[in-house]
């Protein structure tokens, strides 16, 4: 018989190791495949601002498991039934977007997690349990799954501590473009009160015992953000670093002829 795979990436954030990390959007195995062969940490498989939906995860995972990539998926919204369909095909770390209060974030650990200590329905021949094949899944699912909070407004920064202090959040993600949106700096990142926002953000969520961790697209403001106390960071976006590589090539043979 098979046994429960263990969440190597939930060791390694209690650990408080950087894990760096890659955001992927493509849809593609192929892509999938082959990025999680490249060295990062963890990979996180986009079904909010992409046009993956929750059947499309389990392809990127099948092939996603040949690397070193641990996977990390986010549902389109902090959602029970799309959790639960996330976790019954093996996500075993969820980053669940648009968490304001302490209550959205129980709801998320509550959704994530078998009777009594949540509400999520039991499934017996789900790919999270080997497909029945192993026989502890059920009894060790609850302390091996991850719940990563996405903070992204400013209201949510104001409550910051109480939503760290839920049991059974794991770590708190920052998003930054939303949040520079929501201080009114739409598309402008780089913003000193936006970028002083995530500094801030970065030492109180370490404050209060969690893991911090953000999206960047280049790798200067990847560093920047681990320096700060971001200890899972992503340093880029699949989409973002092919049409980058595409551009500087164009360029190249452009200016060549």
């Amino acid at each position: 018989m098979s046994r429960a795979p263990k969440n190597q990436f939930k060791a390694r954030l209690r650990a408080g190791e950087t894990q760096w990390g890659l955001w992927s959007t493509l849809n593609s195995p192929v892509a999938a495949e082959a990025l999680s062969l490249t060295g990062f940490d963890w990979m996180l498989f986009d079904t909010e601002h992409s046009p993956v939906e929750v059947a499309g995860v389990q392809p990127l995972l099948q092939a996603a498991a040949v690397g070193t990539a641990a996977a990390v998926a986010r549902p389109a919204w902090n959602d029970k039934v799309l959790i639960k369909k996330l976790l019954d095909i093996g996500v075993q770390t969820l980053l669940v977007p648009f968490v304001e209060t302490e209550e959205e974030a129980a709801q998320a650990v509550r959704a994530s997690r078998y009777p009594p200590q949540g509400i999520r329905g039991v499934a017996g021949s789900t790919r999270a349990s080997r497909f029945g094949t192993a026989p502890n899944y059920q009894k060790t699912a609850n302390d091996e799954i991850c719940v990563l909070v996405q903070i992204e407004t400013m209201q949510a920064l104001d409550r910051l501590e109480q939503i760290a202090a839920v049991d059974g959040v794991d770590g708190i993600f920052i998003g930054p473009a939303d949040l520079s949106a929501s201080m009114g700096y739409l598309g402008t990142l780089d913003a000193e009160p936006v970028q002083d926002a995530i500094r801030a953000a970065g030492a109180r969520i370490t404050a209060a015992g969690k893991a911090a961790g953000i999206l960047a697209t280049n790798s200067a403001d990847a560093l920047r953000y681990q320096e700060w106390g971001y200890r899972f960071v992503a340093g880029g976006v699949d989409t973002g670093l092919m049409m980058a590589a595409a551009k500087a090539l164009r360029a190249q043979l452009h200016g060549a002829s």
